[in-house]
């Protein structure tokens, strides 16, 4: 874990509801900044749900959340303010298919700073260098294997340098080789530009070995935070169901929690 005490992301007895159902409640969470953290569970367990409140797009139902010691806006310009300094990973990489690679790591560019045209042309090359697609910038999204397209889109998420970079399952659809290299480069990213990753993921194995900090979602709250090794080393049942991918035991895999009423 890095040596900053300083907090990127703060959870506070937070509860999270969509549709009229309780998600995720009771939430206490610290994530220092400078540091990679695995946020795990099974699939449908809210981990999306969380990423959606750290990122303002979902209003807590009771609770505060803090990002870099600012409770996260409710205004659509606070908002836009607050998300320049947050680089998102899509699970379905989101580039758009009739624009480059380049162009498409150009668009926050050009959404948000006011540069020069030589200006964005160099970042956007320093981007893709950074994850080793140089040579792609010419090519258009279809043309890129399922690797390279998560590396493009990790390029785009990178743009505007962002401190704290958000992850939604980086690792859905590739192959063991090119989730390796994924989680390789992300850890890269991390120790060399001091930037606080989270990494949304149900990839036990690929994940908790480049991370210093590991959260268990699971029946609707946390169920563990601490060290990879502390996780590893758990004897709680829950943990070893969801480590051991056991079929049976504690962990509700029916879905979120059962509808609660509104307080």
């Amino acid at each position: 874990m890095p040596a900053s005490s300083a907090i990127a992301v703060r959870l506070s007895s937070v509860r999270l509801d969509r549709g009229g159902r309780t998600i995720l409640r009771g939430l206490d969470l610290d994530i220092p900044q400078g540091s990679m953290t695995a946020v795990l569970g099974p699939s449908g367990t809210g981990k999306s749900t969380l990423l959606a409140a750290i990122t303002g797009e979902l209003v807590p139902t009771e609770g505060h959340i803090e990002v870099f010691g600012a409770e996260v806006p409710r205004t659509a310009r606070g908002l836009l303010e607050m998300r320049k300094r947050l680089g998102v990973l899509l699970q379905g990489n989101g580039l758009l298919t009739d624009l480059t690679v380049a162009e498409n790591v150009a668009l926050p560019l050009h959404a948000h700073a006011r540069l020069p045209d030589a200006d964005v042309q160099r970042i956007v090359l320093e981007k893709l260098d950074a994850v080793g697609l140089r040579a792609a910038a010419d090519l258009y999204p279809r043309e890129l294997s399922g690797g390279m397209a998560r590396r493009a889109a990790l390029a785009r998420a990178l743009a505007l340098d962002p401190p704290l970079l958000l992850c939604d399952e980086p690792l859905t659809g590739l192959d063991p080789i090119a989730s390796s290299v994924i989680m390789q480069l992300l850890r890269r990213l991390n120790q060399t530009l001091g930037l606080t990753c989270i990494v949304i993921s149900h990839h036990v194995r690929e994940t908790l070995p480049v991370c210093d900090q590991a959260v268990v979602i699971a029946n609707g709250g946390v169920a563990f935070s601490g060290t990879p090794d502390a996780l590893e080393a758990s004897d709680d049942p829950l943990l070893r169901q969801f480590l051991n991918g056991d079929a049976e035991g504690p962990i509700n895999f029916e879905g979120a929690p059962p509808a609660r009423e509104a307080a």
